[in-house]
């Protein structure tokens, strides 16, 4: 299994894992190029919440959604609030959130459904997303992984999500961990280490990293340990092992905008829908 960066005629490009059936799902994740957002967005910018001009976020919504055969209005996206909630969505959800933040499925951090057609759409800019296939009961999910939400683990609680909606079997499933900060750039604190020893005392060792004098945690491992726990076979999982911080350039970082002395910027998006 592998993740790579394919470009499109409409001059963008989609982040694609090849394991992913594509007579049964369509997917992506958007890079930061080829839209129209302004610094410090600039310039694919596709979160409403984060201080950008509205009209230039839905412009680049348009953009990003046709260019993988859906509308603006078809999209379902959540008020993303680092918690554990995962909602089944079907298509009296469709267009939810799609051009009004206040529209969004309320404090939500994944999604799921059955619903051909129906595209998913979560943001980022350092978290994990985190897509689920379920190739033999024809479902998907996607779930957005910080710290606060891969510790609390929301990656095992969408698939047991998916298991009682869908009769999801964790062996069944097609796990992709798409592009976002890696154990290289994320240093954390205290009160971090002390929730990671206590959510995982067996793992907590390869999970932390000491370097510097300083302690790092490896969100990507963190999300592959507590899926194999749930049963997932660790060759199901494809980890695109892109960090956003180092590859800013492509993919939002929080961190790297920080580190140039800025306090906001953009946000990728993850998108997976069934096909019909």
């Amino acid at each position: 299994m592998s993740y790579f960066l394919k470009r499109t005629e409409n001059n963008l490009w989609h982040g694609k894992f090849s394991a992913f059936p594509n007579d049964l799902v369509t997917h992506a994740v958007s890079t930061r190029t080829g839209g129209v957002s302004k610094p410090p967005y600039d310039s694919l910018n596709l979160a409403l919440h984060v201080g950008d001009e509205p009209q230039d976020v839905i412009a680049n919504r348009k953009r990003f959604i046709q260019s993988l055969g859906f509308n603006l209005a078809d999209i379902v996206t959540p008020n993303q609030v680092h918690g554990t909630r995962v909602v089944r969505v079907d298509e009296n959800c469709r267009g939810c959130g799609c051009n009004n933040y206040a529209d969004s499925i309320p404090e939500t951090d994944a999604l799921i459904t059955d619903t051909p057609d129906l595209p998913l759409m979560l943001c980022f800019a350092d978290c994990v997303p985190i897509f689920f296939v379920d190739v033999e009961n024809c479902a998907v999910g996607l779930a957005h992984g910080g710290w606060k939400g891969t510790l609390n683990k929301i990656a095992a609680k969408t698939l047991r999500k998916m298991g009682d909606e869908f009769g999801t079997r964790p062996q069944d499933c097609l796990i992709g961990i798409a592009p976002s900060i890696g154990a290289c750039c994320y240093a954390v604190g205290a009160e971090v280490v002390d929730k990671c020893k206590a959510a995982f005392p067996d793992n907590h060792t390869e999970l932390l990293l000491e370097r510097d004098g300083k302690t790092y945690l490896d969100l990507w491992r963190t999300n592959v340990v507590q899926l194999t726990e749930a049963g997932v076979p660790e060759e199901n999982i494809d980890v695109a092992g892109k960090c956003t911080c180092c590859e800013n350039t492509w993919y939002y970082s929080y961190r790297a905008a920080q580190s140039h002395g800025l306090d906001r910027t953009g946000r990728i998006a993850a998108v997976i829908a069934l096909k019909s």
